[in-house]
């Protein structure tokens, strides 16, 4: 049997609460797609605003990029075209990575610039407070020690193929230096470690 069909003042009423709950739902609906524009909206932001805030680590000036041709293990002294080296053949063994009170092995050291490492060395007659500057540099891939003769400034900073001498420890250019080139892309195996090798820092 057939439901009978509204008519007159029915139809109306029927109408009408049609419209009521077709209209209860759509305020109901509104409410999530506000908050949901919100939070779409406020994430695009928040990336706006980290990208536009990080700071990419720039070279400082005064580097000076060299080739290096080879990057062989080897036995026994290797006789590197700089002073100190940037790169070339090494031992197979690496230093590790921290502050060492007496000179480290150059073919080591340069071991451990293939790593991703960078390599500051100062001369013996450097300030004690410079010392300690750069002491307190060494460490997560930074290698710190004395070059007994030749050294071209009072603080040298090496990574793989580049280089930047400095007067003082407290220079910011070795900070950005080390911030720059450390497990950088000129590195043969970024990554690498620098632990579990040869020596033991202080």
């Amino acid at each position: 049997m057939s439901k009978p069909t509204p008519t007159g003042s029915g139809l109306r009423k029927a109408k009408q609460a049609s419209r009521a709950r077709a209209s209860a739902g759509g305020s109901r609906g509104w409410p999530f797609f506000i908050a949901l524009g919100a939070v779409v909206a406020l994430g695009i932001v928040l990336v706006v605003i980290s990208a536009g805030g990080r700071k990419e680590a720039v070279a400082p000036p005064g580097v000076v990029t060299m080739e290096v041709a080879s990057a062989e293990h080897v036995e026994g002294p290797v006789a590197y075209p700089q002073t100190p080296p940037v790169g070339g053949d090494h031992n197979s063994v690496w230093q590790n990575c921290g502050y060492y009170a007496e000179p480290v092995a150059p073919e080591m050291g340069v071991h451990s610039m293939e790593h991703g490492a960078v390599w500051i060395t100062y001369r013996p007659d450097l300030a004690e407070d410079e010392v300690d500057t750069l002491r307190g540099l060494a460490g997560n891939f930074v290698l710190v020690s004395p070059w007994t003769e030749g050294l071209p400034a009072p603080v040298v900073a090496s990574a793989w193929g580049n280089q930047l001498p400095v007067d003082s420890a407290s220079d910011p250019a070795l900070d950005a230096f080390i911030e720059f080139f450390r497990q950088g892309p000129q590195s043969p195996e970024p990554g690498a470690p620098c632990r579990g090798g040869q020596g033991q820092p202080e």
